[in-house]
């Protein structure tokens, strides 16, 4: 093909850096030229490299690129933020905030609530995170716990940023506190203004902004940083993007990137009415959960003792990154449906029985997901294992004691991975990246 290329991506993943061509179409959609892939180079001190590699093999595929060419970067290639959240109360205000920083590129690796212990301000210290964030407290609610949090965090002379994100009316005393500790702070909105009313997406713009600042210093990255002037989306949150723009057209959707490492689940719904009336504790529209422990090649061992069937672990042997044999496919593909399996049921809402004076009632904790009408995979793992639609498909079972997804719902599969792609040019072109997703909806065998 000859077509020169208006729009460039690059993903700089942990292990893998893609690139993808696209034009803008007359009628307003994007179409996908070509794609490249390449090791990424972290470990050989420049991500330009794989990123020159990668650009190197879509133009083999697609001409050289146009000169004019728009370029967009989303990463994961420095990992995640460290991030430690606290707060009042869990079920509140530590809760929401670790939702908001799910879907910002934050790897939350402590969450504490109420009055912070010397153990806990000791294991703070220990992680080193790169962002804390400090919650607490619906606007003039309660205070004094929160002052004294922030009293002990600047005690620890970090160098991370501090989010504040709590009770509107002790903001000038959070101020002065980190102010007088010479810590830098931010201030966002109240992640829990009121009771039951959940404000994340101020919250989700700060994290990302100090994602911009941390993911530099992947060797290499400055000077990847330099070649666009959209700022750099942390990989998850393009993704997350992509679904939120996928739902407002075509409805509430469900997606699926299972990895090596992780699987990470998204979904956009705002769930049913015969179950959100049931449920005890808001739950944000957009929603994405990630789980460390369910990857089908570094994770593989957990996923098989978290099943509990050892004739799966002898056949471990046989693992390999990229599957050549049926043998070796067999294995990916089962442990890709339990990754799925185990993933959807710990992101989902949990129906149990609450026994009241009036009675037993059920009550929901979670994600309601049966108003779900697309269950997406994207991807390396999930996309290129026979039977993957199966896999999918097998989660559809509705209301049960997880929330799931009904049977009628519809299944695509994102083949080529360009969900964070489009998910990256929304951040410019989001009408665009919404006619490109009614396009290959309308074109795809579902």
């Amino acid at each position: 093909m000859t077509k020169d290329a208006l729009f460039l991506t690059i993903e700089v993943g942990s292990t893998i850096t893609k690139a993808n061509g696209f034009n803008l179409l007359p009628e307003g959609r994007f179409e996908h030229i070509a794609q490249g892939f390449a090791p990424t180079s972290v470990n050989a001190g420049d991500v330009r490299t794989g990123v020159e590699q990668a650009v190197a093999e879509l133009q083999a595929q697609a001409g050289k690129l146009g000169a004019d060419a728009e370029m967009f970067v989303n990463s994961s290639a420095a990992g995640g933020l460290r991030m430690t959240v606290h707060g009042l109360t869990y079920n509140m205000t530590a809760r929401a905030a670790r939702e908001a920083a799910l879907g910002a590129g934050a790897i939350v690796k402590k969450v504490t609530a109420g009055l912070l212990d010397s153990y806990e301000l000791d294991e703070i210290r220990s992680i080193e995170p790169n962002i804390i964030l400090l919650a607490g407290g619906v606007d003039y609610g309660e205070k004094g716990i929160v002052l004294q949090n922030a009293m002990a965090i600047a005690n620890l002379h970090l160098a991370a940023p501090v989010v504040y994100a709590g009770n509107t009316a002790i903001r000038p005393a959070i101020q002065q506190i980190f102010e007088e500790a010479h810590i830098e702070l931010m201030i966002a909105a109240n992640v829990f203004p009121e009771v039951d009313v959940l404000n994340i997406d101020p919250l989700r713009k700060i994290i990302h902004d100090v994602f911009n600042r941390h993911i530099i210093h992947a060797p290499g990255m400055e000077h990847i940083a330099e070649l666009t002037h959209h700022g750099i989306l942390p990989t998850p949150g393009a993704v997350l993007r992509g679904a939120e723009l996928f739902a407002e057209v075509m409805g509430d959707c469900l997606v699926f990137d299972v990895g090596g490492a992780t699987t990470d689940v998204h979904s956009v719904t705002d769930g049913s009415p015969e179950w959100t009336s049931r449920s005890i504790e808001p739950e944000p529209r957009a929603k994405r959960t990630v789980e460390g422990d369910l990857g089908v090649f570094i994770n593989a061992r957990n996923i098989v003792e978290l099943d509990g069937e050892p004739e799966w672990m002898e056949r471990l042997a046989d693992l390999q990154a990229i599957p050549t044999t049926e043998r070796q496919k067999e294995l990916v593909r089962w442990l890709c449906n339990k990754a799925v399996s185990i993933g959807v049921r710990r992101h989902a809402a949990v129906v149990t029985d609450s026994y009241t004076s009036t009675g037993k009632k059920k009550i929901v904790k979670g994600k309601d997901l049966t108003a779900v009408k697309w269950v997406i995979g994207t991807g390396g793992a999930l996309t290129r294992v026979e039977g993957g639609r199966d896999i999918l498909r097998s989660i559809c079972t509705g209301a049960g004691k997880h929330l799931l997804p009904t049977p009628d719902a519809l299944i695509l599969m994102d083949r080529n991975y360009l969900f964070s792609a489009l998910g990256t040019l929304a951040q410019t072109y989001p009408e665009e990246v919404k006619s490109t997703f009614q396009h290959w909806t309308a074109t795809e065998v579902v």
